[in-house]
């Protein structure tokens, strides 16, 4: 099947939503911002306002969390309130169109691959690294979420090589301990500069400091840096990957992303991996432009 001549993509985030709608070529047609309602309902109805304005065509939705393939059921989003609700049905209900709904990192890491700094390449792995760590995987053009719809979440695989200073091991909402989103993201600087420094600071604050040359800052984002590359070399170790693609909030610094690629071979099995890094393209629309992208006749839907 082609891709429709138009389609809508929506990006639901903790405090916006984003619209777009996109000819078949890509031309952007449509484009609206609104916040995030605070209740489920509130949030149907504002999803449903937003495709009625975009106008018409088939609706790709990404939103944090996922789908259990089981009960058809929303699960692990931090918008709680779409835990446990057949958020995809209620969607289509609300909005009275086709809609495919998918995982938002998912959504960021196909925009990547098909349009943006993956383009090109077979194997893409993205890493969105910002409050949190999300992930996503892309091969051949096709979005790999697996039969239990968790490929890709690389932020709740474990720290890997935990040293000293990492131990005890800390816990995630999502149960386990050690998830690398605890140590790699926004969140787990500032909580890494806390722990050092017995100081207080927010992420931008820190990289600030470490620019003006603080050594105590540096040395947060050298650990930080160091974690991102154990996480990249294990990945590397499994599936060897034609180029990985970070992106988020944090992805502006050379560390996470120009520095990388030696600490990564310094980790990886052969101890000499060349893996080449590189930042997102498309930046905050990666997740709308994803979403929109999920109509696309190479995905597996």
């Amino acid at each position: 099947m082609a891709a429709p001549s138009r389609r809508i993509g929506i990006d639901v985030g903790g405090t916006k939503i984003d619209a777009v709608a996109l000819a078949a070529a890509g031309d952007i047609l449509f484009s609206r911002r609104v916040a995030t309602p605070p209740s489920y309902d509130g949030l149907l109805a504002a999803v449903a306002a937003l495709v009625a304005e975009a106008g018409d065509g088939p609706v790709g939705i990404g939103a944090p969390g996922s789908e259990s393939p089981v009960t058809g059921l929303w699960r692990n989003a931090n918008l709680t309130f779409c835990n446990g609700r057949p958020f995809a049905s209620d969607l289509a209900r609300a909005t009275g169109r086709a809609v495919r709904l998918e995982n938002d990192a998912n959504c960021l890491a196909l925009s990547e691959a098909l349009t943006g700094a993956g383009g090109g390449h077979g194997v893409v792995v993205f890493f969105t690294v910002g409050t949190a760590l999300g992930g996503g995987l892309v091969i051949d053009g096709k979005l790999r979420v697996g039969p239990n719809r968790e490929a890709g979440e690389f932020g709740h695989t474990g720290l890997p090589w935990p040293k000293g200073d990492e131990l005890p091991l800390l816990p995630c909402f999502c149960g386990k301990a050690g998830c690398a989103e605890q140590y790699v993201s926004g969140t787990g600087l500032a909580r890494d500069y806390a722990r050092a420094t017995g100081h207080a600071l927010a992420g931008p604050e820190i990289v600030a400091r470490a620019r003006q040359g603080a050594a105590e800052a540096q040395a947060a984002l050298a650990r930080l840096q160091d974690r991102l590359a154990r996480v990249a070399a294990t990945i590397v170790n499994v599936i060897d990957p034609d180029i990985v693609v970070v992106g988020g909030g944090l992805s502006s610094l050379h560390e996470l992303v120009e520095d990388l690629p030696p600490l990564i071979a310094r980790y990886s099995f052969s101890g000499a991996a060349q893996v080449k890094v590189v930042r997102a393209a498309h930046g905050e629309t990666s997740g709308v432009l994803g979403a929109a992208r999920l109509w696309d006749d190479a995905l597996p839907y």
